[in-house]
C-alpha cells in the first residue's frame, strides 16, 4: 500500500510553489515565457482575479505578463501558519487572506493566493478551477523575508525533524490507521533525485524540493481524520503533536527550495 501513497504525494505539490519556481525561472532567462502557465497549471484550468489592467477572471498566461518587469529575487513563496507569519508584509486583507490559505505568492507590488473552485454540471459530474487572486502589497512591504532559512539549514532541519517524527509516530502505531503512511515516509530516507523545479536550481534545492513536495502531502493525509475514527480525541493530540515540529521544518524546506538563488 505504500506505492500508491508515495506515488500520489509526488504528483501535486503546492500551488504556490509551483508559481514561483517557474516565474523566477522565467524572469532569470532560463525558460521561455510560452511554458510558464502550462507548467504551474498541468492538467488545472488557471484563472487570475484582479489582476492589473483587466475587468474579469482571465487565463493565467493573460496575467503574467504583469510580472513581466520583477526580478527573480522579487517573487518569492510565503507558506505561513497559525503563529507563524515569516514572509508575509503585515496586517491587511492579502495577510489575512494568506494565513487562510497556508500558501501565498509575494510578487513585487503583488500578493497571490490560489482557491481552488468547485463546480458541478447540470449531469452531476464535478470539477475543479484554480482562482489565483491578486491583493496590492502595502507600499512599505518587505522585499525579501530575513526569517528564511537558506537551502542547507533547511536541509538538515527537515532531515532532523523527518528522524524524530517517525520514530514518534511508529510508537503511536501510526499503521494502525493509515498503513499507507509508514511506506510513504519510509520512502523519503531515500528519495531519487527527481524533482518538479525548472532549471536554473542547483541540486541541493532539487533535493530539497523533491523530498519536502512529497513530505507535503504525506503530512495532509497524516493530518486527516482516519477512516472509521481509527483513533480517538487523545490519540489525535498525540499525532498532531508528533507531526507539528516536522511540518514546520517541511514548510521551510519548501520556501528555502523554491527561494533559492538561481543559476544561468
Amino acid at each position: 500500500m505504500s506505492l500508491p501513497a508515495t506515488g500520489a504525494a509526488t504528483l501535486a505539490p503546492r500551488r504556490s510553489s509551483r508559481f514561483v519556481a517557474w516565474v523566477r525561472a522565467w524572469r532569470a532567462g532560463l525558460v521561455p515565457f510560452d511554458e510558464v502557465a502550462e507548467e504551474i497549471a498541468g492538467d488545472e484550468e488557471h484563472l487570475v482575479a484582479d489582476a492589473p489592467g483587466t475587468w474579469t477572471d482571465v487565463p493565467l498566461g493573460q496575467a503574467l505578463p504583469s510580472l513581466a518587469k520583477l526580478s527573480p529575487d522579487e517573487i518569492r513563496l510565503v507558506l505561513p501558519a497559525p503563529g507563524d507569519p515569516r514572509g508575509l508584509p503585515g496586517p491587511g486583507d492579502f495577510t489575512g487572506a494568506a494565513l487562510l490559505a497556508g500558501e501565498a505568492v509575494v510578487a513585487g507590488p503583488l500578493g497571490l493566493i490560489p482557491q481552488v473552485r468547485t463546480h458541478t454540471s447540470g449531469s452531476g459530474m464535478t470539477w475543479e478551477t484554480v482562482l489565483w487572486r491578486v491583493y496590492p502589497l502595502p507600499a512599505d512591504a518587505p522585499k525579501a523575508s530575513p526569517f528564511s532559512p537558506g537551502a542547507a539549514e533547511a536541509e538538515a532541519e527537515l532531515a532532523a525533524a523527518l528522524a524524530e517524527s517517525t520514530a514518534a509516530l511508529t510508537r503511536l502505531d501510526v499503521a494502525q490507521w493509515r498503513p499507507e503512511l509508514a511506506g510513504a515516509l519510509a520512502a523519503l530516507r531515500r528519495p531519487d533525485g527527481t524533482t518538479d523545479l525548472p532549471p536554473g536550481f542547483d541540486p541541493r534545492a532539487r533535493r530539497l524540493f523533491a523530498r519536502a513536495a512529497v513530505l507535503d502531502r504525506v503530512l495532509a493525509l497524516a493530518g486527516e481524520s482516519a477512516p472509521g475514527g481509527a483513533i480517538n480525541n487523545y490519540e489525535a493530540q498525540q499525532r498532531d503533536a508528533a507531526l507539528r515540529p516536522l511540518t514546520t521544518a517541511c514548510r521551510q524546506a519548501l520556501v528555502a527550495a523554491c527561494n533559492a538563488p538561481l543559476r544561468p
